[in-house]
């Protein structure tokens, strides 16, 4: 009788002990998810809004010297380079557009990027220095204005994708925070289930002592 209610019992431990190890099993995969989560965000703020925002911030550098250019075509004395000087800072913006292109865009970001682009490669083309300034006529005012309009909304557009960083930025941090929150709550319930396997070992020791004494 002693022996088959301990058969019982082990039967019943078995099950158990089945139960937390299929649990701590399932706690590493959970876990090794949660590690390759934490990897790929801090790979994404890297990639996709730390390396972004030293984009932006040579894009902007580039396009205020453009903006000097025009605004002071007037003090030019050998204006002969303007046009080329101008050329370069566009080709050099372009080339670091179709580097924030390559990452990984949201929504917005890819309206305000295509917006600015259009504008780099439609509206700030300038053929002939006399679009901006001659001898005989002084500074054309007009196109002047015209080209610090689009400069102003090019501008605006750098300004809101720099604000987009910040954002996701943030929602990276937020996510990672509760990759490391689930983690903590996982270890700990991993440390419970490890002082329960312990007791029933304990249990399972002392059980068998007592039926091989009640046997002898």
């Amino acid at each position: 009788m002693a022996i088959d209610k301990s058969k019982n019992r082990k039967l019943k431990i078995a099950l158990i002990l089945t139960f937390l190890i299929l649990l701590i099993f399932g706690k590493n995969l959970l876990k090794r998810k949660n590690f390759n989560e934490l990897g790929d965000s801090f790979i994404s703020f890297y990639e996709d809004r730390l390396v972004v925002e030293s984009y932006i911030f040579s894009i902007s550098e580039k396009l205020f010297r453009i903006k000097l250019l025009i605004n002071h075509c007037d003090f030019e004395n050998d204006y002969s380079h303007v046009i080329e000087d101008i050329i370069a800072y566009e080709e050099g913006i372009l080339k670091l557009v179709g580097d924030f292109e390559s990452t990984k865009l949201t929504t917005k970001e890819e309206g305000f990027l295509n917006d600015f682009k259009g504008i780099i490669e439609n509206n700030l083309r300038i053929a002939d220095y006399a679009q901006l300034y001659s001898d005989e006529k002084g500074v054309n005012i007009e196109n002047v204005k015209e080209y610090n309009t689009y400069i102003e909304r090019a501008i605006s557009d750098l300004e809101k994708l720099s604000q987009i960083q910040l954002e996701e930025g943030k929602i990276l941090a937020m996510n990672s925070d509760q990759v490391v929150n689930r983690s903590k709550i996982w270890a700990q319930f991993e440390i419970a289930a490890l002082v329960i396997l312990l007791v029933i070992i304990y249990l399972l020791i002392y059980t068998s002592k007592k039926i091989n004494e009640e046997i002898v």
